[in-house]
C-alpha cells in the first residue's frame, strides 16, 4: 500500500523556527512542551498514514493563547496545527512541514447553557462525553456520536457524524456559531444564538470542515436536543445485505423517524461476537435506535418490525431496558477493537464512502465481492440511514503483495463510491489520505475556489499546512 504522503511543502528556516520557540518559551514557559515523547504523541494516528510530529506543543488555556501563538508563528511564517483528542483518522493532526502543535484539551469549559433556547456555548476542547454529563441534569443531550469520545472542536472541524446522524444531522447541522483566530490573531464571529439567519455569507459552515486549515476555533455555539422520554434499542438480522438495505430505504421512505440504523455485515457480526461476547445471529444485521414517548416508540418499532419481515429480516427484538441498549451499542462503537483482536499483530486502516441510499446495497455487496476476489479481511459497518459505510481493513505490513491489494481495494473503493453519485468520505474526512480524490469528485474548478479561500484567509499557509488541498 503507498503510504506516502504528497505536499509540497517546505519546513521554516532553522533559525526561524529557533526564534519562534524561543519567542513560545518566553510568552509560554511550561506550557510550552519539546521533549520526543509528547510530540510524537500529537502527531498520533490511527491510519496507515506515517506519523509527522511537530517541533513543538503549547497547551493552550484560553483565547488569548491560541492568538498569541498564531501571531508568534505568523511573524515567522511557522505552521501551527491545533489538535483536540487525536482521534481523526486521515491524518489531520500531522505536521508534515513541522511547526507547532496547539494543544485544546485544557479548553474545556461549558460556558453558557440556554436550556430554554437547547443551545450552549462551549470551548474547544469540550468533549462529547463531558458535555452530555453536564448537561444531563437538565434533561439535555448533544446528539452527534462519533464513537471515540473526541473534543467537540475537532468534531467541527472534520465535519463529524456518527450513529445519531439519520435523525439529528451532522455537525454541520448543529454548529449555530463558531468564534475563530485567524491568520493576524484577531478574532472572526461567524454568527449568532439565533436558529436561522440570512445575515452575510455563511463563514460558519466555511469553518465547519475546513479541518484547521483556515484559522482555529475558539468557541462554540451548538444546538442541544432535550432528551427523549423513551430510548428502545433493537437488532434485526437479514439473509443478506441488500435485504437490510431494502429495510433501511423503505424505513426512511415511510418516515419512520429512526434514530440510529447501523448495518454489520456478516464478518463485522462474527468480530462483534467474539470480542463482546454476543450471541447474535452471524448474518448481515441492523441495530437502530428509536427516540419519543412510551407509544411513539413502541409504534416506531411495530412498523420497523413489519418493514423487516417484508424485506426477509429474521427476529426483530427490542428493549428499553438501559443496561441492554448500553451492551448493544458498546458493541457496536468496539467494532474497530473487535476487528484488530481478529487477526493480532495486523495493521488495520479504517476508511469510509457514502453514496446515496438507493446505491447503497450495490456498493456494499460490490465491495464484498472486492475482498473475496482479493482475499482480503475488511469487516464492514455502516450508518445506512444516510448511505454511509465503513471498511476496516486488516493486512500485514510486512506482506508486499497483501498491502498491494489492499491499496488497489482502497482505490477501488473510493472510485466505486464516486462512480454511483458518491463521496470518498462521509465523515473521516480528506486530511492528507483521501487528497488525491478530491479534484476527481469536486471537478478543477472548485479545487481552485477552494485555493483561493485558502489564499484569502491563510495567506501565509501557516493553518494546518498539506491538508485537504491536493498539491498544486
Amino acid at each position: 500500500m503507498d503510504l506516502s504522503i504528497p505536499h509540497n511543502l517546505a519546513r521554516p528556516e532553522p533559525q526561524a523556527l529557533a526564534s519562534t520557540i524561543e519567542a513560545l518559551a518566553a510568552r509560554f514557559g511550561n506550557r510550552l512542551v519539546t521533549s520526543q515523547a509528547v510530540r510524537d504523541q500529537h502527531a498520533h494516528t490511527t491510519t496507515w498514514l506515517a506519523a509527522q510530529p511537530p517541533d513543538a506543543v503549547v497547551m493552550a488555556q484560553e483565547t488569548a493563547d491560541i492568538q498569541d501563538v498564531v501571531r508568534i508563528c505568523a511573524s515567522h511564517r511557522v505552521p501551527v496545527i491545533a489538535f483536540g483528542t487525536g482521534t481523526s483518522l486521515e491524518g489531520q493532526v500531522n505536521a508534515p512541514a513541522g511547526g507547532v502543535c496547539v494543544d485544546l484539551r485544557d479548553m474545556n469549559q461549558v460556558l453558557e447553557v440556554h436550556a430554554e433556547d437547547l443551545d450552549c456555548v462551549i470551548q474547544p476542547g469540550v468533549t462529547r462525553k463531558a458535555l452530555n454529563e453536564h448537561l444531563r441534569d437538565r434533561g439535555l443531550f448533544f446528539p452527534i456520536d462519533p464513537g471515540a469520545d473526541a473534543s467537540i472542536g475537532g468534531m467541527a472541524s472534520t465535519r463529524a457524524s456518527g450513529t445519531n446522524a439519520v435523525r439529528y444531522g451532522t455537525m454541520r447541522d448543529n454548529v449555530l456559531a463558531l468564534k475563530v483566530v485567524r491568520g493576524d490573531g484577531e478574532i472572526i464571529t461567524t454568527g449568532t444564538r439565533a436558529k436561522k439567519s440570512s445575515a452575510g455569507y455563511d463563514l460558519t459552515h466555511l469553518f465547519v470542515g475546513a479541518e484547521g486549515t483556515l484559522g482555529i476555533i475558539s468557541e462554540l455555539t451548538i444546538k442541544l436536543r432535550g432528551i427523549p422520554e423513551t430510548i428502545a434499542a433493537a437488532s434485526c438480522s437479514f439473509e443478506s445485505v441488500q435485504g437490510a438495505c431494502q429495510a433501511t430505504i423503505l424505513a426512511i421512505q415511510t418516515g419512520i423517524p429512526v434514530a440510529r440504523i447501523e448495518l454489520l455485515n456478516a464478518a463485522q457480526v462474527r468480530a462483534c461476537n467474539s470480542y463482546s461476547k454476543l450471541s447474535l445471529p452471524e448474518t448481515p444485521l441492523l441495530l437502530l435506535e428509536f427516540h419519543g414517548s412510551e407509544n411513539d416508540v413502541a409504534e416506531q418499532s411495530k412498523n420497523f418490525g413489519e418493514i423487516a419481515r417484508e424485506c426477509g429480516g429474521g427476529d426483530f427484538t427490542w428493549t428499553t431496558r438501559p443496561e441492554d441498549r448500553t451492551k448493544l451499542w458498546q458493541a457496536r462503537h468496539d467494532a474497530y477493537w473487535a476487528v484488530k483482536s481478529l487477526r493480532p499483530g495486523s495493521g488495520v486502516v479504517a476508511t469510509d464512502v457514502c453514496v446515496p441510499i438507493s446505491r447503497l446495497a450495490d456498493c456494499v455487496a460490490e465491495t464484498e465481492e472486492d475482498l473475496k476476489r482479493l482475499n482480503l479481511m475488511s469487516p464492514i459497518v455502516g450508518h445506512v440511514g444516510d448511505g454511509n459505510f465503513h471498511c476496516s481493513l486488516l493486512c500485514d505490513v510486512d506482506d508486499a503483495d497483501e498491502m498491494a491489494r489492499g491499496d488497489d481495494f482502497m482505490h477501488r473503493l473510493v472510485k466505486r463510491a464516486q462512480a454511483m453519485g458518491g463521496t470518498c468520505t462521509g465523515e473521516h474526512g480528506i486530511g492528507q489520505g483521501k487528497q488525491k480524490y478530491l479534484k476527481a469528485e469536486l471537478g478543477p474548478e472548485a479545487i481552485d475556489a477552494m485555493r483561493a479561500l485558502k489564499r484569502a484567509l491563510d495567506p501565509q499557509n501557516i493553518f494546518n499546512p498539506g491538508k485537504i488541498l491536493p498539491a498544486s
